[in-house]
């Protein structure tokens, strides 16, 4: 029986003979396992994909067991990961650095970031992960890249809008993702990659002259459906904006837990994504309570404050949930 392979399969496939690191080829593999088509002639290819998936996660943890782990692996914390991609001296450090407590380094000379630097930034009563990329060029693509890129729960790709090459930034970064598919058009299901939605273009550098014109050519020059927000780490009120934009692109909200007969839990939201509903609340709270949960109360988007809601009920940002058991 043909395999009848997809697009998407045949595109995993060579995102995988193309990967340098170990973790790379386990994300490629995974694709190519959700892409594959699911029938009697792909049976020996699937079990094929299974066995070097499990050879290749087990060289990983043998690794971190061993205390080798791929540097460019950076483990997710706070209310979603927020990677920084851009050319040289685009200010990318700059940013982590005026967010974060992060020790990065900012320096005027280009590849000062050689591996990922993490940090939190806070907004609100939340945290968010913002992390610090080597920098792409059009010639080059530092191996293991593609891999920190693609864990990313959205990217910030970072222009110097004070350059007069800002332009060449945009499509140089954009190309460079494209061409190693990481960045898309569509979502495709099961395939780890980016699309617009998870992307948000920052100019950067606004204090400097002829950043304003330059930015005017920028929003001409936009990528179709791509989101824009100019920045100056100079200037409060623009990282400020910045920072409400972050928490926008990851498409998350806050939910606040009520025990009954008890005031609300204000210090420590649990975080779902947007449009999630009570009985999402409730599996956060615990994997159990979705089949024990009996009734529910909402406080905020409701009609009325306290307000007995079914458990499909879809909830938003700075609700206050009572679940019964």
């Amino acid at each position: 029986m043909p395999a009848n392979l997809t697009l998407q399969y045949l595109e995993a496939e060579e995102v995988f003979r193309n990967a340098k690191t170990t973790n790379e080829k386990i994300a490629a593999l995974e694709d190519m396992l959700a892409a594959i088509p699911k029938h009697k002639g792909t049976e020996k290819l699937q079990a094929d994909i299974k066995r070097r998936l499990a050879r290749l996660r087990d060289e990983s943890e043998k690794k971190v067991k061993a205390g080798r782990r791929d540097p460019f692996l950076v483990e997710k914390h706070g209310a979603g990961q927020v990677a920084l991609v851009g050319f040289p001296n685009v200010g990318k450090s700059a940013l982590v650095d005026v967010f974060t407590r992060a020790k990065v380094e900012v320096a005027p000379y280009p590849f000062a970031t050689a591996l990922p630097v993490a940090g939190m930034m806070e907004y609100e009563d939340i945290l968010i992960q913002l992390v610090d990329l080597p920098p792409i060029t059009d010639g080059e693509f530092v191996p293991g890249l593609a891999g920190a890129i693609r864990n990313a729960d959205a990217l910030l790709i970072i222009i110097d809008a004070s350059s007069d090459d800002c332009l060449d930034q945009l499509d140089g970064t954009c190309g460079q993702l494209r061409e190693k598919k990481i960045l898309r058009d569509d979502l495709v299901e099961g395939l780890h990659h980016h699309t617009r939605d998870s992307c948000l273009i920052v100019a950067t550098k606004m204090d400097i002259e002829g950043a304003e014109d330059n930015l005017e050519l920028i929003t001409e020059f936009l990528p179709s459906g791509f989101r824009l927000v100019s920045v100056s780490v100079e200037i409060a009120e623009t990282l400020e904006h910045l920072r409400q934009s972050i928490f926008d692109l990851l498409g998350v909200m806050r939910i606040y837990s009520k025990k009954p007969g008890h005031d609300p839990e204000m210090s420590q939201p649990f975080v779902l994504k947007r449009g999630g509903t009570v009985v999402d609340m409730a599996e956060a709270v615990h994997r159990d309570f979705p089949s024990k949960l009996k009734s529910a109360r909402v406080w905020g988007s409701a009609r009325f404050p306290g307000q007995a809601v079914p458990r499909d009920y879809v909830l938003l940002d700075k609700d206050i949930v009572e679940l019964r058991i």
